[in-house]
């Protein structure tokens, strides 16, 4: 395998397709921040603002001025989306709506804990890009208000009848391994480190469950048992695949060799778990006990999926020299080049059925936005690039 080769491949589908094609039809340059519902050619057909997109295109170039290249045009780009959402995102106390009209007029109430998570994330990337304290503090309290509700992170708008079935889920905890480590410059020391221990506890120790084969549940119970519901039973691969390389970024971070083992082992567990033998790709939902799943959509192959297993695959085999991520990882790469690219257009489609021809030619939407296409080449290649020097 020549890893410089492939590192070249990821960073030009990054520079050269996917980053342009939101440069060039994402841009509100009327109202501001960005329209997300996109046709394959990158044509508007909805001009409603979700917040938790908006926020991670912020993020996205944030990023992409801070690591790659200090390119005005992408700095450009996230400060004035940072803009609309801080005018307009919020209702004054920080809490996050989660839609918008155009213009910014809120259309659906703040009830969804993952508008504040990408706003934090966005808000401290821009920070460390401008040094502009205004977006760090936003970073901050944004974070606090999460810290606050993660008990019920829909708080008031939560529709389940309190006492009956009290579910943990696993997307909050996982998602702040990722978030302490986007905002570790502003937060102090002490706090960030109870946070990450209680994320890695929570995760290995109360959702990862051996006695089901090592895989990862979507829900439990409040005391940490598993509960014969559609909700208990529900198993979502790809959602798993991506904490474990989250994860490793913490194993890094802390030095923890066995973490990064750990991580490994699950991830590949859950490929082998989720992969569709028939027709190829990963299954977006499964029933741990083989029953039929709520979510119609269970069999479809979703582009987030097969792009965070690469990222996890590339980062196991840094961390570990384990073959099978390798084997994995060629597996994936050819599975999702061969289906998810648009071989005409930018930017790659979301969303296939199951024998892997796509089902809507969008690019963008309610759901998918500039964000796991782009950070996953970006973290495919910085990745391939570490491998290759070693």
């Amino acid at each position: 395998m020549n890893f410089k080769e492939l590192a070249n491949q990821y960073k030009s589908e990054l520079l050269d397709n996917v980053i342009p094609f939101w440069m060039d039809n994402s841009q509100d340059n009327e109202f501001g921040g960005y329209f997300t519902c996109l046709e394959r050619d990158g044509k508007v057909f909805d001009t409603d603002k979700f917040i938790w997109l908006q926020a991670r295109q912020v993020w996205m170039f944030s990023t992409l001025y801070n690591t790659v290249e200090k390119k005005q045009e992408w700095l450009d780009c996230a400060i004035q989306g940072a803009e609309f959402l801080k005018k307009y995102g919020h209702d004054g106390n920080l809490n996050w709506y989660f839609s918008l009209t155009r213009e910014g007029k809120p259309l659906v109430e703040p009830y969804n804990i993952f508008s504040y998570t990408f706003a934090t994330i966005a808000f401290g990337q821009l920070n460390k890009a401008t040094n502009n304290e205004e977006y760090g503090e936003i970073a901050k309290k944004t974070f606090e208000i999460i810290l606050s509700k993660a008990d019920n992170p829909k708080g008031q708008w939560n529709k389940s009848y309190p006492g009956t079935r009290n579910l943990k889920n696993f997307a909050l905890p996982m998602i702040l391994c990722n978030l302490a480590l986007e905002i570790e410059h502003l937060l102090d020391a002490k706090s960030l480190d109870i946070l990450i221990e209680d994320c890695i506890k929570t995760i290995f120790e109360d959702f990862y469950r051996p006695e089901l084969g090592g895989i990862i549940v979507e829900n439990i119970e409040s005391d940490g048992k598993l509960s014969d519901t559609f909700d208990g039973r529900l198993v979502n691969p790809g959602h798993a695949i991506e904490a474990m390389w989250f994860s490793m970024d913490l194993s890094k971070r802390l030095n923890r060799p066995e973490l990064a083992e750990k991580a490994v082992e699950i991830a590949i567990t859950m490929l082998e778990y989720g992969w569709d033998k028939e027709h190829g790709g990963i299954f977006y939902f499964m029933d741990r006990l083989g029953r039929p799943t709520q979510q119609l959509e269970w069999d479809q192959k979703l582009w987030w999926v097969h792009i965070e297993t690469l990222i996890a695959l590339l980062k196991g085999y840094n961390l570990t020299q384990s073959k099978e991520c390798l084997e994995w990882f060629e597996k994936i790469h050819n599975y999702t080049w061969r289906h998810f690219k648009d071989p005409q257009y930018g930017e790659w489609f979301g969303y296939l059925n199951r024998q892997g021809e796509p089902l809507l030619s969008l690019k963008g939407g309610k759901w998918k936005g500039c964000f796991h296409v782009p950070r996953g080449l970006l973290q495919c290649w910085k990745t391939l690039e570490e491998i290759d020097k070693k």
